[in-house]
């Protein structure tokens, strides 16, 4: 398994969990019962952050690769495409 599907999985994974705690914080704020404990707001924001860095990362892979496949041709002596 590559580093990048590794991710890709890892990002899944990242964004259910961010879902679930959107959601618990709808309910919990639904309640009606004052604002809920700080820990519940906040709870969405530590994989907030992680979606964020992952995600950038999941855009910039095709570029980083890209250059290599471009050099490959011309380095055996092969015109540019």
């Amino acid at each position: 398994m590559s580093a990048g599907v590794g991710i890709r999985r890892f990002h899944r994974g990242v964004s259910m969990a961010f879902t679930l705690a959107v959601i618990g914080n709808f309910v919990a704020r639904a309640q009606g019962s004052g604002n809920p404990p700080d820990w519940v707001t906040y709870a969405p924001l530590p994989p907030l952050a992680l979606l964020l860095l992952t995600g950038l990362f999941l855009f910039v892979q095709p570029y980083l690769r890209r250059p290599a496949v471009r050099r490959a041709p011309s380095a055996q002596g092969l015109p540019p495409a």
